[in-house]
Parts: C-alpha cells; structure tokens; sequence
C-alpha cells in the first residue's frame, strides 16, 4: 500500500479561472467565448448520435490476463532485471525523449508477501489505494479554492534538525487514508555518474524526489539508496533561490543557508530533505542537468519500493516544466499486463493526435490538466447531463481532470446517474452480482467467453468523440467472472478521467498550444 501523493498547497489568487495561463501563455477570449457556445448549445434531452450502439467485451481474455497478473514473481523479476536491466528506449537528437513504463504492481522487489493471495484482494487494494488517491485530491482543490495561502503552511521554526523538521510542519491537513502515489513507473538516471533508480511517474505531483543517504528513516525500495556524495553533479540549493522560495513548504538549514523541503501527503506521511539539483538521465539521451530535486533523508510511507518520484504535473518544478517540454504523452498499458509502453517528452512538439480537446489550467492550482467535456453516451446516444457537471467555474471549483493516479473515472453525480441508468437498460439481459467496493453496477460473467455491450464514449468541445473499449468501462474484480462498470460517482464539484478508461490510448498534453490529445491504439 502505498503512501499518499498530493503535495500541500500552492499560493493561491481569486482570479478568474477561465483565462488563466497555459505555459505563460493566456488562453484567449475566444477561447472563452466557444466554450461558452458549445455550453448554450448542449441538448436538454438524450439524442441520438451517428456512432456505434454497442461493443464486443472478451471476457475469456481479460479472465485470463487478471490471473496472469496473479503469477508475477516479484523476486523473479527483481533477479532478471539485475541480470538483464530494465530496457529504457532512446532519444534522438530531435529535443524527444522517451521511457518505457510500467504498471506498478509489477515492480520488481524482494519481499513477496506483498503480492495479494487472490485477484479480489489485488483489485480491493487498487481500490483502497484509488478511494484515498482522490479524496485528497479534491480536498487539495477544494482548500485552494477557499483561498488557502503559502503563508498557512510555512513552517514553525527553522533551521532544525532534519529528524525533527517534519514536526515543524504545520497546515491544513487533508484526511485520508493510504494512498496511491501513482500507478505506473519507469527507470530514470540519477546523478553523474547515473544510479538507475525505479521512479513512480505522476501527474498529480510538482516535485520530483529520491530517497537518500544517509537516511534518518527510509522505506524499502528495490535499489540502493542514492548517494549524493557519489555524484559529481549534487548541489544543493540555497535558501534564497527560486525554486526554493518556488516550494510549497520550505525551510531554511542555518549552518550552510540551504534549502530544504517538505512534500506532505493526506494521511500525514511525509518526504523530507534537502533541495538541491542534479543531473537526470532518461533512457539513452542526452543527460539533463541541474534538474531541481528533494533529496529526502526522512521518508514517512511506503512507495511499493520505488525509489521516488518523478513528477509530470504542470507547475514550476515539474519535470516538463523544467525540461522546458511543450508536449509530453504516454500510453498507459492494462494493469494486469507486464508488458511496457512509452512516456514521451518533447521540447519541440508533440505529434498529431486521433482525437482533440481544449486543455485548462486552474488559477489556484497549477498541477492538474484539465479537460473540456461536452457530453457522454452510452449506445450512440447522448446523454442528458448538464454542462455544468463538466465545467469549472470561475472560483476554480469543478471542472474534469485527466489523472494517470486515479484508477476509476469520478463523475458528479447527476453526470453518474445519467450514464447508469442507460448502461443498465443497454444490459438488460446480462445477469447482475452484487456491489463490489465503490462499484454498485455489477454483473455475473463466468460461464461467458464474450458479451455484447453498449457503446460509452467522451465527447468533446467541437465535436469530436473518443469511443472507450469495452474492457476500458466493464473490468473484472475477481476470478470467478465479476465484472463491474469501472466508473464512480463524486458528491464534490472535480470530476477525473481515471487511468482504466486511459488504457490502451495515448493520452497527450500539448502546453504550448492548450490541447489534450487521444489516439487508441498507439502505445
């Protein structure tokens, strides 16, 4: 189980949302002005749309897969990368750089009791991990929103010791349980000479860390903690810098005037160290140095033995804010694969996309990338659901996310009701099961190698449709053939594209010119 991911909050404006800035670009009036269109236009009733009514759901391959997942070995593994190493694919000299990825539950590590007894107990733990993921994540949001400042979370007292500093830490604190600090991991270059460490990769995270020596208290990860004393590259930040004062929680160490962080989390675990920069290396490119990062000597929660955290939110300290990306995609493989697909940056642009949509941004919270919906169906037919259960309002309240972390897609729940009640009439004839978790739309497969099932698909503003597999909206939850709707209803505002509807697709997030990308098929 692994510890919670959003970071605690970033100074904050009451500034109107619908202009905000993409990149230090505004997004235009006009902009504003078709979303606005689009919105008036939005039938009050269902109608029919030109577009496939149903779908064809393999129920022998996803059972087959789902105990396939059950098999992995993780001392195997661990024993074949350290033979072998873990295959990262190159850049060119084209400004690209690409990393394979991979579902976390195949992490190669030492300790096999942390793999579940039973495909239930896997997907009940992906569930809890999902359940906490997004309750602090809304609260994070919704704190924002009620105007909470920097000032509210700065620390007590400076210049303590590094074991004591997490206590000095004072703020809001968002509840919740354990909870997932992403879903997917690669490999990343450490250092110069480059440590190869095993990073969880994040949308919803800004600063990208490790865990280091020495360590007043670390987890158990796969491999050796990062030695920055091994590196000709480290250097730590001093206290007046910019990106030290760019940190949500900071502090000061009197004797050498450097900067150290905190990374809070929603149950109160923690990650804490000194900021410094560093040279990263992905796959065979060319090293990016002075690439600003924690150092964490004292690491509260357990990150399925990842050694850290890269993060690919859209803040100042991100990644792809520092590399200067304009785009960067990735192609999320099926959870219960341990094959690998790609995450890709580029500083000089990201390539066409199958499907478009507008991307925005959040005055109040520059991590997560927003997206613009227009509508759903379900059997080629659009459903009835107001605007405003997709849109943002000005105060930075609502709109719909795009989350590699989050499993499920979230819906308001009127958005959420809408889309069961015409799932459910399309699969009359299928037999129903029990609730399951957060899934209450649930039914009995076994015995069955194939099903037919209506058509679920996004639509967006100006027209166009990204159409879901059946295996991206009806999974299994266990071996016996339970199949459940992979989606969920919210009583808050933020609704999310989960990472089970993302599979399969590479997903794109174009900055410089404000565009999500889908294209199926292309991993």
């Amino acid at each position: 189980m692994a510890s919670p991911w959003p970071e605690i909050f970033l100074s904050f404006n009451h500034s109107c949302v619908k202009s905000s800035k993409m990149a230090g670009r505004p997004l235009t009036m006009l902009t504003f002005v078709v979303l606005a269109f689009f919105s008036s236009i939005l039938p009050g009733s269902s109608r029919q749309i030109s577009a496939p009514k149903t779908a064809i759901l393999d129920v022998s391959a996803s059972l087959s897969q789902a105990q396939n997942a059950l098999s992995f070995n993780p001392t195997q593994a661990l024993l074949e990368e350290s033979l072998a190493g873990v295959r990262t694919t190159s850049a060119g000299a084209d400004g690209k750089f690409t990393l394979d990825l991979h579902s976390r539950d195949f992490l190669p590590f030492s300790t096999p009791h942390h793999r579940p007894r039973s495909y239930k107990d896997l997907t009940l733990a992906r569930l809890n991990r999902d359940v906490a993921r997004v309750s602090a994540l809304s609260a994070r949001i919704a704190l924002s929103v009620d105007g909470t400042k920097r000032t509210d979370l700065k620390p007590m007292a400076e210049g303590k010791l590094l074991s004591t500093m997490a206590e000095a830490i004072e703020g809001p604190i968002v509840s919740g349980t354990s909870q997932g600090s992403g879903e997917y991991f690669s490999r990343v270059g450490i250092g110069s000479p480059a440590k190869s460490l095993f990073m969880v990769l994040d949308t919803g995270s800004d600063v990208t860390w490790v865990q280091c020596e020495p360590c007043a208290d670390c987890y158990q990860q796969t491999d050796p903690l990062f030695d920055p004393s091994s590196s000709s590259t480290y250097s730590t930040l001093s206290c007046d810098s910019d990106k030290c004062h760019s940190l949500d929680v900071s502090a000061c160490r009197n004797s050498t005037s450097s900067c150290l962080y905190q990374v809070s989390y929603g149950d109160g675990s923690y990650t804490v160290g000194d900021f410094a920069t560093e040279t990263m290396t992905l796959g065979n490119s060319a090293p990016v140095p002075n690439v600003a990062f924690g150092c964490g000597h004292d690491n509260e929660g357990l990150f399925v033995g990842s050694a850290g955290l890269l993060s690919l939110g859209g803040g100042p300290l991100s990644f792809p804010s520092q590399l200067s990306a304009k785009s960067f995609s990735y192609c999320l493989v099926d959870r219960d694969s341990q094959s690998s697909s790609t995450l890709e940056l580029s500083t000089t642009g990201g390539e066409a996309s199958d499907v478009t949509a507008p991307l925005y941004r959040n005055k109040k919270v520059e991590t997560f990338y927003y997206v613009g919906i227009s509508g759903i169906s379900v059997g080629g037919e659009l459903l009835s659901i107001p605007q405003s259960a997709f849109s943002m309002d000005e105060s930075g309240s609502g709109g719909v996310i795009v989350d590699s972390g989050t499993a499920v897609t979230r819906l308001q729940t009127a958005a959420y009701s809408a889309l069961k009640q015409a799932f459910v009439a399309g699969t009359g004839s299928l037999p129903r099961a029990n609730s399951f978790s957060l899934f209450d739309t649930c039914y009995d497969l076994s015995g069955k190698t194939s099903v037919e099932v209506p058509t679920v698909a996004f639509h967006f503003a100006g027209g166009n449709e990204l159409r879901l597999p059946a295996k991206n909206y009806l999974i299994p939850v266990d071996s016996a053939g339970t199949y459940c709707m992979a989606f969920a209803p919210t009583s808050g505002p933020l609704s999310i594209i989960g990472n089970v509807q993302q599979q399969g697709t590479r997903v794109s997030f174009d900055v410089d010119r404000a565009v999500v990308g889908f294209s199926p098929n292309k991993c």
